[in-house]
């Protein structure tokens, strides 16, 4: 039996310190399909019907596996606990996918489903639009490959408990599995460290990678009562319906996912966050520093590149407080909820403008408020709440960084080079 994609089942939104995920159920046939580890993956056997295993941990694990396998067959199976995953993110690059591959939707993505007279009177469901394997297991690896190891191909139907938390970015995954492996049974930390990258002890800011910086940096956005980030970050929800942005529309306050400020800030001063988080993994701790970074992970043309090399990370905070400050004074103060300025397209679309400005802030040396206010100004009359730019994908945002682009007189040579009919689209969206 073979799964024809897209599939959509229903999904149960719970909401924790941490953040908001989904519960769902899914078939084993489905998460081998589309879950993977950093070192295994299961691959459809020549049949079409079974899977096979691939990557280098195969043989350490194969005895574990193949009692998983023989216990799946039994007539009492049963795995009551939850499976984690973090889908949306590529297993070649380990960056989040974007939904802006041609026509083709890849996404993992969660409705919202209206159900008058139930509970808070909406359900959500899950939606997985293809067998691309997007998802990452954070735990529970080896019961879901144990159905590789099992002689009932039938097996495969069975339906497993799985946690989602949608767009989690890559130290926060690997947070949970520490904290979960940690908890539950004794944990090798080298493994920890070699399979995730996360360091549980206390680690020197030189040490840290692109996006495990670009943590902090959100955090302190989220935490610091004079930044306009401030209690407006939710660390694992996707969309602006989730139940903790639904709280905070009923008080007049916006969100933003964790992983949309991230990965903003990390495209500062890293074009390839995995490989350079590789290449400082690939150092014993005490000799691992930036520096290396210079030398191994060189032609990199991040505008702030050289700051983060240097451990220049209070300029840096400082380039990206200042810059949201200004967002906040020519955009965000005066925009109601249903703004696109304000949803995830729009805080994605003014990093794209931080990024492209950036570059002669540090040539200038000037990260200022009133730098950023002065190149954003001409572009605060631009009424975001038109509906020109609903459309929440790629081509959404690309219209709301090119508009701001176009009246702040910022990258000239590529709006230049625009088509016609993008440039009478940013024409039509600036005038309305």
């Amino acid at each position: 039996m073979t799964t024809t994609y897209p599939i959509t089942v229903p999904a149960i939104s719970v909401t924790q310190p941490l953040g908001t995920f989904y519960v769902v159920s899914l078939p084993a046939r489905v998460l081998l399909d589309t879950a993977y580890s950093d070192r295994l993956h299961a691959k459809k056997a020549a049949n079409g019907e079974t899977y096979e295993l691939e990557g280098s941990q195969r043989g350490l694990l194969a005895p574990r596996l193949r009692d998983i396998g023989a216990y799946i067959a039994t007539e009492e199976s049963t795995f009551p606990n939850s499976i984690i995953l973090a889908p949306n993110f590529d297993p070649e690059t380990g960056d989040l996918v974007e939904e802006d591959r041609g026509d083709k939707k890849l996404r993992w993505r969660i409705d919202e489903v209206p159900t008058p007279g139930v509970g808070k009177g909406v359900s959500y469901t899950l939606t997985i639009p293809t067998d691309a394997a997007l998802a990452p297991i954070i735990d529970g690896q080896h019961r879901l490959y144990g159905f590789n190891f099992c002689d009932k191909p039938e097996r495969l139907d069975t339906e497993l408990v799985c946690s989602l938390f949608l767009d989690l970015p890559k130290p926060f995954q690997a947070f949970l599995f520490a904290t979960i492996n940690s908890n539950q049974k004794p944990v090798d930390k080298s493994q920890t460290f070699e399979l995730f990258g996360y360091n549980i002890e206390k680690e020197p800011p030189g040490n840290w990678s692109p996006d495990k910086l670009a943590v902090y940096f959100a955090r302190k956005l989220n935490s610091e009562s004079d930044s306009p980030l401030y209690g407006k970050i939710l660390v694992a929800a996707e969309n602006d319906f989730a139940l903790t942005r639904a709280q905070a529309k009923a008080q007049g306050k916006w969100m933003v996912s964790m992983a949309t400020v991230v990965e903003g800030i990390s495209r500062l001063f890293s074009q390839n966050t995995k490989r350079d988080r590789t290449v400082l993994l690939s150092y014993k701790f005490g000799e691992r520093n930036r520096e290396v970074l210079a030398q191994e992970a060189v032609g990199d043309k991040s505008p702030l590149r050289e700051l983060y090399l240097q451990l220049n990370d209070k300029v840096i905070y400082m380039a990206v407080k200042n810059f949201l400050i200004a967002a906040q004074e020519l955009f965000w103060s005066k925009c109601s909820l249903d703004s696109f300025i304000c949803k995830t397209i729009g805080v994605q679309a003014l990093f794209d403008v931080l990024l492209a400005i950036s570059r002669e802030g540090f040539a200038t040396k000037t990260f200022s408020v009133d730098f950023f206010i002065k190149k954003l100004g001409p572009a605060a009359d631009i009424d975001f709440g038109n509906e020109r730019f609903k459309n929440a994908s790629g081509s959404g945002r690309l219209l709301i960084k090119n508009c701001i682009f176009v009246k702040a007189g910022l990258e000239k040579e590529k709006i230049a080079n625009l088509k016609e009919q993008q440039r009478k689209e940013i024409d039509e969206a600036i005038a309305a």
